[in-house]
């Protein structure tokens, strides 16, 4: 092999080599880092601490810890420390369409009298946050892309509201969606004892 051919054979395969490389720039005027995608359930808010003691009562939702899109994240093995309202969600739920609302609109009025949080289920980050964003939805919701709670509870559609005392008891499980905010309020009035 004359000195010519290994010097264009070394060349190639430096190119070769060269071409998985990369310093971190892009092909952006200026060579700067193209910035990570915005996150899509990032307009929602953190969910609430909790106190560090478990979920007591008859009936508990199951120990799962869910990362929260908007910080923290929510512990369903523990006590909230207040009344709290759960209630599951998707993208792919018609009634959910027109039920997340009226939890926002809870959400709203609450106050520090009542926790409201959200759980995703079964559903993926950019199409919970589009229909998030479509509702108007900011409040706290932690992320079960998977569905892990539902399978855990055995549930097979949505909207389930599940409303807990701030021991984490279940007080009372509303399966299908409400029909205004003041059958929402009704039933935390009924069965949390927070008028609001």
């Amino acid at each position: 092999m004359s000195t010519r051919t290994r010097t264009a054979a070394g060349l190639l395969a430096l190119g070769f080599a060269l071409v998985g490389c990369t310093s971190g720039a892009t092909d952006e005027p200026g060579g700067t880092a193209a910035s990570p995608a915005p996150d899509p359930l990032a307009t929602l808010a953190p969910c609430p601490e909790q106190p560090d003691r478990a979920a007591v009562g008859d009936q508990t939702l199951p120990a799962l810890a869910l990362p929260c899109p908007g910080g923290g994240s929510l512990d369903l093995g523990r006590a909230p420390g207040v009344p709290t309202v759960v209630n599951l969600w998707a993208s792919w739920c018609g009634p959910c369409r027109e039920e997340l609302p009226l939890v926002q609109q809870l959400a709203d009025v609450a106050g520090d009298r009542l926790s409201v949080v959200g759980v995703i289920s079964r559903d993926g980050a950019p199409q919970a946050g589009s229909f998030a964003a479509d509702a108007g939805a900011t409040f706290p919701s932690a992320f079960d892309g998977e569905g892990e709670l539902m399978a855990e509870l055995g549930l097979g559609a949505l909207p389930y509201t599940y409303l807990l005392d701030a021991d984490g008891g279940i007080a009372h499980v509303q399966v299908g969606p409400v029909a205004d905010l003041a059958e929402l309020e009704g039933l935390v009035a009924e069965h949390l004892g927070v008028t609001l």
